[in-house]
C-alpha cells in the first residue's frame, strides 16, 4: 500500500495553491530522473480558494461572461492555468483536491486515474444519500445524467501530468454559491447545470465531515494510507 503526505491548506489564494502543488510536483519529478533526492513520493492536499475562475489550456476565453470590472466588483479573480479542460469556478464552500501523484506507483495510466477520481466522489455521494454517475463523453461527477433536460454537475475534474506525475484535481461542490456560475459556461458547457450537496440535500452540510469521508474513499479507491503533515 502507498504512502501518501496529506497536507490540508484550509483556505488559500488560488496562484499560491497553484505555485505550492507545481513545486511538489517538481520535486517528485526531479527525484524520478535523479536531479535531487526526495523520500516522500506523493501529496494529497484539500483547500478552499476564495472566488476564482480557471481557465484551462484548451479552454475558450468567451466562456467567461463577464468583463474585467464586474469581476472586481464581485471579490472574484481569473487565471489561465496549465491543466485540462476548460472554465471552471472555485470559491468558499467547494472542496478542492489536489493530488500530487506518481501514477507508475499506482499501477495506472491518466484514464484509469481519472475514473478512480470520479469514483471516489460518486462512493462519496452515495453515503449520504445521493445517487451520482459519469456522463459520456465528459469527465467529472453529474447526477441525473438520463435525464437531459435535469442533468447538472456537481464535481468538475482537469489534471496536468509531467513523466507520470498529476497536479491540478476535483472540485467538489459542497456549500458552493453557486451564482458564480452564472458568470461562466461552466467546463464549456452551456446547456448542462451545476449543483451542490448543500442544494441536493436542502441544508448546508458539515465541510469537515465531507472532508473525511472524501478521504477515506480516496484512500480505499487509490489503496493509500494518508499521513497528515504540515504545510512545508
Amino acid at each position: 500500500m502507498q504512502e501518501v503526505s496529506f497536507i490540508d491548506l484550509g483556505l488559500m489564494d488560488y496562484k499560491k495553491a497553484w505555485d505550492y502543488q507545481a513545486s511538489l510536483q517538481k520535486r517528485i519529478v526531479d527525484a524520478k530522473t535523479g536531479i535531487q533526492a526526495d523520500t516522500v513520493k506523493n501529496y494529497l492536499l484539500f483547500v478552499e480558494h476564495p472566488h476564482v475562475f480557471t481557465l484551462g489550456k484548451s479552454g475558450k476565453e468567451n466562456n467567461l461572461l463577464i468583463p474585467d470590472d464586474v469581476l472586481s466588483s464581485i471579490h472574484a479573480s481569473f487565471y489561465k492555468i496549465d491543466r485540462g479542460g476548460d472554465i471552471t469556478y472555485h470559491g468558499p464552500g467547494q472542496l478542492v483536491g489536489y493530488p500530487i501523484f506518481d501514477l507508475n506507483d499506482f499501477g495506472m495510466g491518466i484514464r484509469d486515474y481519472i475514473h478512480n477520481l470520479e469514483q471516489a466522489i460518486i462512493n462519496s455521494l452515495s453515503e449520504i444519500g445521493i445517487a451520482a454517475s459519469r456522463l459520456e463523453g465528459a469527465t467529472g461527477v453529474w447526477l441525473d445524467v438520463d435525464n437531459p433536460g435535469r442533468t447538472r454537475k456537481i464535481c468538475a475534474i482537469g489534471v496536468r501530468v509531467s513523466r507520470s506525475v498529476t497536479m491540478h484535481g476535483f472540485a467538489f461542490n459542497v456549500n458552493t454559491d453557486l451564482n458564480y456560475f452564472r458568470y461562466i459556461h461552466p467546463c464549456g458547457f452551456i446547456d448542462k447545470g451545476v449543483t451542490s450537496v448543500e442544494r441536493e440535500l436542502g441544508s448546508v452540510q458539515s465541510m469537515d465531515s465531507i472532508r473525511k469521508l472524501l478521504l477515506h474513499n480516496l484512500e480505499r479507491i487509490f489503496h493509500f494510507k494518508a499521513n497528515p503533515v504540515s504545510l512545508d
